[in-house]
């Protein structure tokens, strides 16, 4: 019932909050050849998350994802928070931000070749890139979470194309050298992941046993090069060359961490990325 109550709320929040729609106002939405509306980069501050009953169950979603060690620390199995990869409380657009995801679920994902609802793609990311364990189906923290992110696709319509989802590709354009990505490394990387990786008190750990596992989507060089481009060294985002940014993400990778049992069961009906690492 509590789940059933968050939705309907939720529900009644997308449609009656105009002044919060990502919809550009400014001249009467535009579709693209495939009918997709428009959207605008545009998310709440999570300062304006309301005082209200439904605040009360957005505001612990933006803590634990925040600060996943410490409240939802029992599910996961690294030290890393979901805010080490969706920067700035999923806010970011250059890092997988959370605005809008739950205009675009349920989605097919060729990963388990099937459909998968918005609490299935958090609790991959609990198994996958904080190398714990999922979280149960009527766990407060999982519809926390999944409030808070639905919070931040209020005013997004059902369906929508959101240009800011994923990350931006770019392409190496000669072959992979991790002798170059380790000296980019310790230049531009190891004061705050430090020089082995494992992690400073300024940043997570990058590779060993306390970082993501081999089948988290960072495991893939394509992804974590993209990644790496546009945000790092912290601050300092688009600020390494392509090629070296590829460098550093294949050296990052090449690197030992945490096996995931499960993997035998992915991509059932094949899908597989051609950079996928196992």
């Amino acid at each position: 019932m509590w789940l059933l109550s968050a939705i309907l709320a939720m529900a009644m929040l997308v449609s009656c909050s105009g002044e919060n729609a990502r919809v550009k106002t400014e001249k009467p939405p535009e579709a693209d050849q495939t009918g997709s509306v428009a959207i605008e980069f545009a998310p709440p501050s999570p300062e304006t998350i309301p005082g209200s009953q439904l605040g009360e169950q957005i505001r612990p979603g933006y803590l634990i994802v925040v600060n996943t060690q410490e409240y939802a620390r029992p599910y996961v199995g690294n030290r890393l928070n979901c805010t080490n990869c969706h920067l700035d409380g999923g806010l970011n657009p250059n890092a997988a931000s959370f605005v809008g995801l739950a205009a675009v679920y349920p989605e097919y994902r060729a990963l388990n070749a099937r459909a998968n609802t918005l609490a299935d793609r958090v609790n991959e990311c609990f198994e996958r890139s904080l190398n714990g364990r999922a979280l149960p189906p009527d766990s407060s923290k999982l519809q926390a979470i999944v409030a808070y992110i639905t919070w931040l696709s209020r005013g997004v319509p059902q369906g929508a194309t959101l240009p800011w989802r994923g990350l931006q590709f770019i392409d190496s354009r000669r072959p992979l050298d991790p002798g170059n990505g380790k000296k980019v490394f310790a230049n531009k990387c190891a004061f705050c992941h430090g020089s082995d990786g494992l992690g400073t008190t300024a940043a997570p750990p990058v590779w060993g046993p306390q970082s993501y596992n081999i089948a988290a989507d960072m495991a893939r060089v394509t992804v974590a090069a993209v990644f790496i481009k546009s945000n790092m060294p912290r601050s300092w985002g688009w600020s390494l060359l392509d090629d070296d940014a590829y460098d550093v993400a294949a050296y990052v990778n090449s690197q030992a961490r945490p096996d995931f049992a499960e993997k035998i069961r992915d991509w059932p009906k094949g899908g597989k990325p051609a950079d996928a690492p196992y």
